[in-house]
């Protein structure tokens, strides 16, 4: 039976018993929306998992349940090995980086550590680091005059559409030259 503008396929008829219609309309409802949708999740269980509604179905169970543990083991074992040769190096490369542990290299910036002599009175000793003082307070000063004189170079330019922006009246080589005397 063809029904227009409804379903494109064709309808077969099939006789049950009363009961038994009633009891598959309610249990069809809970599976699919339509009873052939219905009967086709049916079948395609039963040819799926080698089942016959004649037989014992503990028997095929069981043997069900052994190829399923079969299967299972494989999987298993498929993901041990991904962990093993995928997951961990990854994920311990990860670790090192959130732990900060990184191999023993050589630091890009060396902090000036002050090499102290041998000293055999009081008073050299205070000469020493009296010396040393007035040494990195020149170096200080030194380096203050540069960036002021860097400073006295910025400029504000004011837009009249977007914001306005500091700029450095300088030339590449004397701004490279600062850096670079500096270690910037």
């Amino acid at each position: 039976m063809i029904v227009k503008g409804k379903y494109n396929y064709k309808y077969s008829t099939v006789n049950f018993k009363a009961s038994v219609a009633k009891r598959f309309r309610l249990f069809s409802k809970k599976i699919a929306k339509s009873h052939s949708k219905t009967l086709t999740v049916i079948m395609d269980f039963f040819e799926w998992h080698g089942f016959l509604p004649s037989d014992r179905f503990e028997r095929s169970i069981v043997q069900e349940i052994v190829k399923n543990r079969k299967r299972t083991e494989a999987s298993i074992a498929i993901i041990k090995s991904i962990e093993k040769e995928q997951t961990k190096p990854t994920n311990a490369m990860l670790l090192s980086l959130f732990e900060e542990k990184v191999m023993e290299e050589e630091p890009m910036l060396v902090e000036k550590k002050f090499m102290d002599p041998i000293l055999i009175t009081e008073d050299e000793e205070l000469t020493y680091y009296r010396d040393q003082y007035y040494k990195m307070k020149k170096e200080h000063n030194g380096f203050k005059f540069e960036v002021r004189k860097i400073i006295n170079k910025i400029t504000l330019e004011k837009r009249t559409l977007g914001k306005d922006y500091f700029k450095l009246n300088t030339t590449e080589k004397d701004f490279e030259k600062f850096r670079n005397e500096n270690n910037i």
